[in-house]
Formats: C-alpha cells, structure tokens, sequence
C-alpha cells in the first residue's frame, strides 16, 4: 500500500506538471507571481508606517493631541508589526524541506498571534493615559492647523497602502497581508476620529479629543479579539468554510466513474489549503484505472483550488473504509 500510494503520488505530479496544473508540492505551489505581490505589500507596509510614525511624532510634539498620540501609537505597533509580517511572509513562501514536510505556511499565524499582542497591549496604555488625563486637568491642544494637516497626509498615505494591500489579498489570500491590512483599517479611521478631535479642539472642544481617544483604545482591543481568534482556529487546522467543502466534494463527484465520497479532511497553512479524501470506486476496477481516476479528481479540485495540496485515497465501494 505505501508503495503504491508513492507511485500514485509520483505519476500525479507528472500528470499535473504536463497538463500545466500544480500537484502536491508544498510551497513550491507559490508561483514567483505570488511571492513578488506579498513582497511588495510587505515593503509598501514598512515604509508607509516609517513615514506616517515620523510625520506624526513631530504633530504630536506640536499639538500635545492625546488622540493624535493613540494614532501614532497605532502607527508604532504598525510597523512592529509589518516587519514581523516581511519575516514571516519570507518564510511562509520557502518551500517544504526535511524538516517540514507540509511547508512553512502557518508562520503567517504566527505573526497574526505577534501582532495582535502589540496592538492590544498599545491599545491597554492609550486608555489608561487618556483616562488618567480625563480625570486631571484639562490642557488645551496648540497647533490644530498642523496636527489636521498632518493627519489629512496620513489619511491618503493609507488609503494607497490599502489599495494595494486589497490588490494582494484578492490575490493571495495571504493571511499576514490580511492582518496588516486590518490594522491600517483601524489606522484610517483613527486618522479620521484625530481630524475631528482636532477640529473641535480648534473651535474650543477639548475634551472630544480624550472621548476619542478612548473610542479609538476600545475598538484596537475589540478588533485585536477577533483578529487573534482567527489566527488560532487556522493553527488549531480548523476545516475549510461549508461552502468550499461542498465544492469540492462535488467536483471531485462530476468525475465519471466515481461513486462516492467521505472521510474529507481539510486545514489551511499560510494561504495554501491542504485536503484528503477518499473517493468509492468500482471494486473491480483495473488499478491503472483507477489510479487514472483519482487524477482526474485531483485535477478537478486543483483547478477550484490551483495552490491547494491534494492527496486521494481511492476505495472499492462497498467495504468497510477503516484502516
């Protein structure tokens, strides 16, 4: 059995190669496409956050603006983060070696579960010094007109890192680049809130800039959650969404000459989906074969799922399926 499931597995990568289809492969199935676009959304990230931390430092000197100090907090955890995102995103690309056999892709989790540390722990700090300067003196910002400036430039700064960020997702689907791009989600619209704190200070409202403040600490730690959650289902290989199952299981069905399907296993590494699968065949059927249909099952998943990484175990129909 084991040496026939190698050959199996050899002739398959044959066949997919020939037929212009990625087989089994682990991280060998990115394509160089691929890794240019998450190097690219990995470089734009740094240097977008390298810019705004600067720009916002000296508006911050300037204003004494507690919001504009939790953006530029934000801004600081950003760009922890999008270098731990460069990192993991290089390793998440190697291909399988000795070591690991199924790839490096769940560094990406790994860098979601870092990053999610940095933003709520600078989340924590921004609402205990805002609550600390609501119930103490009420000082009065200085320099809105260069603090709004500052912020409208780091509003368009974002918007462009988002558009290419979501250019790479659609993409990619690269978790790492999914993440970063939440937090400068959260960087758009604190950049937004901090314009209005600004402006209301302008016009003699001040404390709308620790209201805001506050709002801006509570929705990092609300998003930080979720962010984290997901993260760790994806390490815990939890299954692929209901709806992707059953297209699988149905294109891996429209095959002529296969009868059924079960014991459908599914996880996700990085961006790349990993299935198993048994499929019911003829018991009498010439192994070549059947062999022969369980490529073209294979191929049928594969062009749902180009970068996914297939193994079928092939069953006669009507025995027991236990090992």
């Amino acid at each position: 059995m084991i040496n026939y499931a190698l050959a199996q597995k050899q002739e398959s990568r044959q066949r997919m190669t020939s037929s212009g289809l990625n087989d089994s492969n682990t991280g060998n199935n990115v394509s160089e496409d691929k890794k240019r676009l998450l190097k690219l959304a990995t470089y734009a990230s740094v240097a977008t956050a390298s810019i705004l931390i600067i720009a916002k430092l000296m508006a911050w000197f300037m204003t004494g603006s507690m919001s504009l100090l939790a953006t530029l907090l934000d801004s600081t955890m950003d760009i922890l983060a999008s270098l731990i995102t460069l990192f993991a995103v290089r390793i998440a690309i190697a291909p399988a070696d000795e070591d690991h056999h199924f790839g490096h892709g769940k560094a990406e989790q790994l860098a979601v579960l870092a990053q999610s540390a940095f933003i709520g722990g600078s989340a924590i700090v921004l609402v205990l010094n805002t609550l600390d300067r609501v119930t103490g003196e009420d000082l009065v910002l200085a320099n809105e007109s260069t603090g709004i400036m500052v912020m409208v430039f780091s509003t368009i700064a974002t918007l462009i890192l988002l558009a290419i960020q979501r250019y790479v997702i659609r993409k990619t689907n690269s978790a790492a680049i999914k993440s970063d791009s939440l937090h400068y989600q959260v960087d758009l619209l604190t950049n937004i809130a901090v314009l209005a704190a600004l402006i209301g200070s302008s016009y003699g409202y001040h404390q709308v800039d620790n209201m805001l403040a506050l709002l801006i600490g509570g929705y990092m730690l609300f998003s930080v959650k979720r962010l984290a959650w997901e993260s760790i289902q994806q390490l815990m290989d939890k299954a692929l969404p209901e709806e992707e199952l059953q297209e699988i299981e149905r294109r891996a069905l429209s095959v002529d000459g296969v009868l059924g399907i079960h014991d459908v296993k599914t996880r996700m590494s990085g961006s790349i989906p990993f299935i198993q699968m048994h499929l019911d065949l003829e018991p009498n059927t010439p192994l070549i074969y059947a062999h022969e249909l369980g490529v073209q099952a294979k191929r049928a998943v594969l062009e749902y799922l180009p970068e996914a990484d297939v193994i079928v175990h092939l069953d006669p129909e009507g025995h027991d399926h236990e090992p």
